[in-house]
């Protein structure tokens, strides 16, 4: 797992695992445009995660707010999703500014483990076993997505579902390789607490990022 680094404390540069235009695949904005910056590190370490190359900051370039607002704005886009990793290790309010500065929404997938910073139109709060979520971050979330794993994590789904707010959207998505096993019993949940939704990893079933 890697050590809790923050870059630049400034927040004028950022470790960049990738960046890509493509398709929100998961949660409450499926199916519309987006552009992704998915930063490196990450001091929580789900054993399922699939981008474990992103945990660590070593060996993925630093990049300015300048270079990275750029391609944002080649792209088109009028949305960026900031992901990971965990994207709160690292201070974000320069890099949310410069794009609300330029009428880019910003949204956020984070565990909830460090305090946000920056400026958020949409915080997708999706927490983890591995490690208790602050509960200041759950309460400003707009969409809570658990991963489910196992039958157990229907319990961690509902503990987390009393700490955000009444409107936040409820999303119960199988991890990938468990989604033959998870999908017949989350359908079942979400019959019976309609309240959830199920959340698919669409983006996969198309062949895109």
């Amino acid at each position: 797992m890697a050590e809790s680094i923050t870059v630049s404390a400034d927040g004028l540069k950022l470790p960049l695992m990738e960046d890509f235009y493509s398709i929100q695949g998961e949660g409450h904005f499926v199916g519309n445009a987006a552009y992704f910056l998915r930063l490196a590190g990450c001091d929580v370490g789900c054993f399922w995660c699939d981008v474990p190359e992103s945990w660590d900051t070593a060996g993925h370039p630093v990049e300015t707010i300048e270079e990275l607002l750029g391609r944002v704005k080649d792209s088109g886009t009028d949305r960026v999703i900031i992901t990971g990793g965990e994207p709160a290790m690292h201070n974000l309010e320069p890099l949310t500014k410069a794009l609300r500065h330029h009428g880019i929404a910003t949204h956020i997938e984070t565990s909830g483990t460090r305090p946000l910073s920056g400026e958020w139109d949409w915080v997708c709060f999706s927490p983890k076993k591995f490690k208790e979520p602050l509960p200041e971050v759950a309460a400003c979330a707009h969409e809570l997505k658990v991963i489910m794993y196992n039958h157990s994590d229907f319990d961690f789904a509902e503990k987390n579902r009393a700490l955000v707010s009444a409107d936040c959207r409820l999303f119960l998505q199988p991890e990938w390789s468990r989604s033959e096993q998870m999908i017949p019993s989350i359908l079942n949940y979400v019959r019976e607490n309609p309240a959830w939704r199920i959340g698919l990893q669409t983006h996969k079933f198309l062949g895109v990022r």
